[in-house]
């Protein structure tokens, strides 16, 4: 059957065994786990896409539950699932079925929590390499991640520069800056300083105040100022007795906050800060730099206007330092969030840098 006769993506979900892992801190974790969802041709190239702070593997979905880059990839989209088989991983230290805060340490007989250990992005990289060895996956067409999966794609071409062609960057940058850390600071203080998380005792339906304050602290450095006061635009939703405003912007954050405590692990999402905090591709390799200098992939960085946790020129600055780098600047009202939006914009770059290396490697159209 040839590629253009396929007309329903095949999906699938499951776990990757892939052992005792040891981190780069030295510690192991016991029996690691990885979730995945793979979706499209089983025999075309393979393309993994890396998720972001509080997604998951899920990056396709159903037409029930879509995915988070659904659009983006599926059957005649930018990422034609006719031609490619796409993989997402849930990382090491998530939520969403791989080895994490919430699963069993087997020397205690209880759930990590709090005492999961310190990961890494490069952790992550890793173990998403040995997840895809046990697969049969020894080579990749090309990775893909916006924000904390743009960071695991800037590992993958650092740590494995030569089983990747191509390296898609969205929203992310080789490290953190100090402006970003500060912002992870608030969250993570108002986490660790929740009376409820503190007790270490959460009863069913009894809120998070300190995970909804961090989330309402990233939905504000996601989008530009322009998107929240276009939105918005001060409406008062309600008053109280005397009278003081409750905004619609007030619902807004106020509801994105208590769902993310709903569906998201507070011990992951405090993992996952960390990990991102300590990210630097030059971490024990000389510099960024240098690091940079050593990727063999092709690296396409897309910075997104008014990005304030990834600044654009930064990225620009970084694709300086590669040898076959090429910076995209995507106009958008959407700030950090445009690589998850507006696909129509940067999408196009997307599928023609994927068929040029098919046409050379694969010899299909």
């Amino acid at each position: 059957m040839s590629y253009k006769n396929l007309l329903e993506t095949t999906r699938k979900i499951g776990k990757v065994k892939i052992g005792d892992f040891t981190l780069e801190s030295g510690q192991v974790i016991m029996d690691a786990e990885l979730a995945f969802e793979k979706a499209g041709n089983s025999t075309g190239p393979v393309i993994l896409l890396c998720h972001a702070l509080t997604g998951n593997q899920y990056a396709y979905g159903t037409k029930e539950h879509p995915g988070w880059w659904r659009g983006l990839i599926g059957a005649g989209c930018y990422i034609d699932t006719n031609h490619y088989q796409v993989i997402t991983f849930n990382v090491l230290g998530g939520c969403s079925g791989s080895t994490g805060p919430t699963s069993v340490n087997e020397k205690t007989g209880s759930s990590y929590r709090n005492t999961f250990p310190f990961v890494t992005v490069r952790d992550m990289v890793r173990a998403e390499r040995q997840a895809l060895e046990v697969l049969g996956i020894p080579r990749l067409l090309a990775v893909l991640g916006g924000s904390l999966g743009g960071m695991q794609a800037l590992e993958w071409a650092v740590q494995f520069p030569y089983l990747i062609e191509k390296v898609f960057v969205f929203a992310a940058t080789p490290y953190l800056s100090d402006y970003g850390i500060a912002f992870n600071r608030i969250a993570i203080t108002a986490i660790e300083n929740d009376s409820v998380y503190k007790s270490g005792k959460r009863e069913e339906g009894e809120r998070l105040v300190g995970l909804e304050i961090a989330r309402m602290v990233g939905l504000l450095t996601y989008r530009q100022p322009k998107l929240f006061n276009d939105r918005f635009q001060r409406e008062v939703r309600e008053r109280d007795a005397d009278g003081k405003p409750f905004f619609q912007v007030d619902s807004y954050l106020t509801y994105q906050g208590e769902k993310l405590t709903r569906r998201f692990d507070v011990d992951s999402y405090l993992t996952l800060l960390y990990a991102m905090n300590a990210h630097d591709i030059g971490n024990k390799l000389g510099g960024w730099k240098r690091a940079a200098s050593q990727i063999q992939a092709e690296v396409y960085c897309f910075g997104y206007e008014g990005d304030l946790l990834y600044p654009p020129d930064v990225m620009e600055d970084f694709v300086k330092h590669t040898r076959y780098g090429t910076f995209y600047s995507i106009d958008t009202d959407f700030g950090h969030d445009g690589f998850l939006v507006e696909f129509e914009k940067w999408g196009p770059i997307v599928k023609e840098a994927l068929i040029q290396e098919r046409r050379l490697r694969y010899g299909t159209y």
